[in-house]
């Protein structure tokens, strides 16, 4: 491994070798994917951005599909302008993180047979209500533990053409296969397959019988990787060019939510993580998988986390309702700031509407502003008349909706949750962090905004003993990053506001 030293001056005239370790981190999310370095040094953690490119959808005839190709020349661009930041070129490690639940199909020859479906697809309709006839509900949550969406990598494969699973040699989560071309190996992390709901929440192994369920008829089960652990050395990289020296390849927590987990600066057992950004994943972090009738009916998820650990969460809708209607607007000519955004909603009159940010209509792209509208009018409420009232009536949907996930993460884990972190992009949304504390009636320590780098570099820190543990790792981040606390401000506006889309969820 390699790794600096500098020789610092301390006030007293002492001189101490410190040792500098420099990570790369790609951080791949549904819009957007990013390279940052990461540099651990006298017990303090500092990133930079190196790259950032924007990540979207390809249309293919009928089918949405991720543009691999351009996503992999963002990460070498990103590489190659991180290797000039450090000595010598190589960099400790480098780790891949990327969204849950796609997938990549490799042929004989080790590429792609085809850029991968995105979960967003329409392909999948239909398919998990079939499965779960099938098989039964209970049966697949007791195996697997996974909260039912429609995209998950079972109904998606129970969606493949047989023939296509047929020719295939391999299949690679989205951040398995980037790491793979990187250098690292065909290896699958755990925290991304436990997103599949094809891994057995206790034993931390694939679900052979779900798998040949799901794709009858099919090598299926050929096709799925060996399971490792978070900071598992997956072998030595380089460039694309090859010249300059090899760097070390690493399984970091490989599913961006486990990332983000792994770098909130949490402390002691009363707090719950709130991984905010296109999605937003809401829940505690556990030492074993609860899998209960109650867990069940809440809909609940235990993904998989670093050392051991379960991450017991509801992944609802995050910002990708208001992420539509601003691209909408700006289409129609009114571009707006993020900032203009927030300021025109907090001009709004508060809780005049509610609306159900996880109502599948809103799950695909297109039309949001008007998809809003319609789900006002056959709610019985008056749909918003502006742009601030539209953005307000999204982020207070989003409050409520983790208040309530809040409540039944509490019954079902028996655990007192008095403190929220909430981590990624939107904890730059002040509005959202403010009515998310008032509406769950508990104090929000927003930041930091880049956890997802910060877990997977600080996962890789611990592959190399630079750092020794977990605990160790949430010590670095509480000393390196400030976060910001919004204390809550509860009202009986709020518990009315509950209790009507407590009651819409049950229609």
């Amino acid at each position: 491994m390699t790794s600096e030293e500098f020789s610092i001056k301390f006030p007293d005239g002492r001189k101490e070798g410190i040792t500098v370790h420099q990570f790369i981190a790609i951080d791949l999310g549904a819009s957007s994917g990013r390279v940052l370095l990461g540099r651990l040094a006298d017990g303090r953690l500092t990133l930079t951005e190196m790259h950032r490119f924007e990540n979207v959808p390809l249309q293919v005839d009928d089918s949405l599909r991720w543009d691999l190709g351009a996503i992999e020349r963002g990460i070498r661009r990103g590489i190659e302008l991180a290797r000039l930041r450090i000595p010598g070129n190589a960099p400790d490690g480098v780790a891949c993180d990327s969204w849950g639940v796609d997938y990549v199909l490799l042929s004989e020859y080790g590429r792609p047979l085809a850029n991968p479906h995105h979960y967003r697809d329409r392909r999948t309709e239909g398919v998990m209500e079939s499965l779960c006839r099938k098989i039964g509900r209970f049966e697949i949550f007791r195996r697997t533990g996974i909260q039912f969406m429609r995209f998950n990598t079972l109904y998606q494969l129970a969606a493949e053409k047989a023939e296509t699973l047929r020719r295939a040699e391999r299949l690679l989560m989205i951040a398995d296969y980037f790491n793979y071309i990187l250098g690292g190996g065909v290896f699958g992390e755990v925290t991304l397959a436990s997103t599949t709901q094809m891994v057995d929440a206790r034993t931390r192994g694939w679900q052979s019988e779900l798998a040949a369920a799901a794709a009858p008829d099919t090598p299926l089960m050929r096709l799925l990787p060996r399971l490792v652990e978070a900071g598992t050395y997956l072998g030595d990289g380089q460039t694309v060019t090859g010249h300059g020296p090899r760097f070390p390849v690493y399984a970091s927590a490989s599913h961006d939510t486990a990332a983000a987990v792994a770098g909130c600066p949490g402390k002691g057992d009363d707090w719950a993580f709130l991984s905010s950004g296109t999605w937003s994943l809401l829940g505690v972090e556990l030492r074993e998988p609860v899998v209960t009738e109650a867990a069940l009916e809440a809909n609940l998820s235990n993904e998989l986390g670093v050392e051991g650990t379960v991450r017991l969460l509801k992944n609802v809708c995050g910002l990708w309702p208001l992420q539509q209607c601003r691209e909408e607007w700006a289409a129609a000519g009114r571009e707006y700031s993020w900032n203009e955004l927030t300021v025109l909603a907090e001009n709004a009159a508060p809780l005049s509407t509610v609306i159900d940010p996880d109502d599948q209509r809103f799950l695909a792209p297109g039309n949001m502003v008007d998809k809003i509208a319609d789900f006002c009018r056959e709610t019985s409420q008056d749909p918003p008349e502006d742009v601030g009232e539209t953005v307000r009536v999204i982020l207070e949907g989003l409050a409520l909706k983790c208040r309530l996930v809040l409540e039944s993460l509490e019954r079902v884990a028996g655990r007192t949750i008095r403190v929220i972190n909430m981590v990624g992009g939107g904890t730059q949304n002040r509005l959202l962090c403010q009515l998310t504390a008032d509406a769950c009636g508990r104090p929000v320590v927003a930041g930091p905004v880049e956890a997802t780098a910060i877990g997977n570099v600080l996962v890789q820190a611990r592959a190399v003993r630079a750092v020794n543990d977990l605990a160790e790792a949430r010590q670095i981040i509480r000393r390196s990053f400030e976060p910001v606390t919004y204390e809550s401000h509860p009202s009986p506006a709020w518990d009315e506001a509950c209790a009507r889309m407590e009651n819409m969820t049950r229609e």
